[in-house]
């Protein structure tokens, strides 16, 4: 046989020989097909805070710090468990504030009068920091005097009736806004919570 025929002939053979091979591979078993992977749930963001503390503090500021924290973390954990809200939020101490406040730059201060040092103005704060009274979308919905957004207005109508709204004025809203601690309750807290959730979806 020439060179030529022979190397067709081992051609030939080996073509003939490649689709019994993969047959004889499949006949053994099922041939296992990787599962696609599930999309994963995106994880839901959380609000998260930090305190800035005085490397060798006073004994005012030492129980500033224990008031604040309380507060804090009570109330960032009423959101991350009603909310997906995120926002990363540093916390000051500054005894000169009046009160306490809340910017959409992710900070809060907490002046020396211990009565706002609470759940009920740490949530109230909060909502500044994620837009209430201090983002563009708050001054798009809310600068009429009341609220326009669908989301939050069908929520405070489940809460209190067909004929309730969200008022709007000074940078807050009402009821539940939590603006004066004779509004606070785990109630009036959580609807809060949902409220401001329901205005970030309106487009805060």
């Amino acid at each position: 046989m020439s060179p030529r025929k022979a190397l067709i002939a081992a051609l030939t053979a080996a073509l003939l020989a490649g689709p019994a091979a993969a047959q004889a591979a499949t006949s053994q078993g099922t041939p296992q097909i990787a599962p696609t992977p599930a999309r994963e749930r995106a994880a839901a963001a959380t609000i998260t805070w930090s305190l800035v503390r005085a490397s060798n503090p006073t004994e005012d500021q030492r129980t500033a710090y224990d008031a604040i924290t309380r507060a804090m973390n009570a109330a960032v954990a009423r959101y991350n468990n009603l909310s997906d809200l995120g926002k990363t939020i540093t916390v000051r101490y500054e005894p000169g504030v009046p009160t306490a406040d809340g910017n959409i730059n992710g900070t809060i201060r907490f002046g020396s009068n211990r009565s706002y040092m609470t759940e009920r103005t740490a949530l109230h704060e909060i909502a500044h920091t994620i837009g209430v009274g201090t983002s563009s979308g708050w001054s798009r919905l809310g600068g009429s005097g009341t609220w326009t957004g669908g989301q939050a207005t069908a929520l405070v109508k489940q809460y209190d009736g067909s004929g309730a709204k969200i008022s709007t004025g000074g940078g807050h809203f009402w009821p539940y806004g939590l603006n004066f601690d004779n509004e606070m309750s785990n109630t009036a807290a959580d609807r809060h919570v949902h409220l401001v959730a329901a205005m970030v979806r309106d487009g805060l």
